[in-house]
């Protein structure tokens, strides 16, 4: 895509949603008097993580100042991880916690052994249901919705800081154009001498497997498979930590190259003809309910 679009940008452009849009049940993208009343009264209570004015030092400080019965209070805590131990979590963990857990854990384990609560007692592994595109769905590959959690997490309410919106896109943008799986683990289970590499062009479980089972001539059962999806998770951890160490010195580029609200007037991905073409069968109907006309 050759568009890019700002933080103005998605702040105005936002507005298609509609006033009762909501995201995670906090509300709309925010904006005007309402949203500056938000973020001063966020910018309050959390001065480092939303003014990158501090050192790291100033950040691990406050961060260590947290305590488990503030774990209500969000967003939470973080100092610069190693993306490379992260990565590496995030491969052997896919084969207990699946695409989605795996992400979130190996983010968050890391940030309780250096900062500890809220981080210790949060239960990483009930995010397992993200695994195979959610419940086996196909939908959202799991470590886009891992990456989207631990984000959120540490970045804040997208009422409060648009941030979280444009980290998150700019992740699923990079995940859909990018020559997967792009991260090497030490000592890969399977796919030992090579592994095929594919472009999914496309954020969705179903497309982005399906496109590699094709390519590679491995079933989805195969050990193959499962190889390619644990580097694909650790690949996307390592991305989510890299962008948070670059957002936590302040040196995050905000650019993105596709925003629906600003692309198309719903919330929607670019490729939507790829899938969902004139030969699209209908969805089944209630017993005793007939298509309209012309439908």
């Amino acid at each position: 895509m050759d568009a890019k679009f700002s933080r103005r940008d998605i702040l105005t452009k936002a507005a298609v949603f509609g006033a009762g849009a909501a995201i995670g049940g906090i509300g709309g993208f925010g904006g005007g008097a309402a949203y500056a009343e938000e973020k001063t009264a966020a910018e309050a209570d959390y001065p480092v993580q939303y003014g990158h004015g501090g050192t790291q030092d100033d950040q691990l400080t406050s961060n260590l100042e947290w305590t488990s019965g503030e774990a209500n209070k969000w967003p939470w805590p973080y100092t610069k991880l190693d993306p490379e131990i992260v990565a590496e979590k995030a491969y052997e963990g896919w084969y207990e916690l699946g695409c989605g857990g795996t992400v979130i854990a190996s983010i968050l384990s890391e940030l309780a052994e250096k900062i500890g609560e809220p981080y210790k007692s949060f239960p990483t592994e009930s995010f397992v249901i993200f695994e195979g595109g959610v419940a086996g769905w196909g939908t959202l590959c799991g470590s886009l919705n891992g990456a989207a959690v631990a984000i959120s997490l540490i970045v804040g309410p997208p009422t409060i800081d648009e941030t979280t919106v444009l980290i998150t896109t700019n992740i699923m943008d990079w995940y859909c154009h990018s020559n997967m799986p792009i991260y090497t683990p030490k000592n890969p289970r399977a796919n030992k001498t090579s592994i095929v590499h594919t472009v999914s062009e496309s954020p969705l479980c179903h497309a982005s497997v399906g496109k590699w089972v094709k390519a590679s001539g491995f079933p989805s059962s195969s050990a193959e498979r499962k190889d390619r999806c644990a580097r694909l998770s650790a690949t996307v951890a390592y991305k989510v930590v890299e962008t948070l160490n670059q957002w936590i010195d302040g040196e995050y580029n905000e650019g993105v190259s596709w925003f629906a609200p600003q692309m198309v007037f719903m919330p929607a991905q670019q490729n939507c003809a790829k899938c969902h073409g004139e030969k699209v069968p209908r969805p089944p109907l209630p017993e005793g309910k007939e298509w309209p006309k012309g439908y």
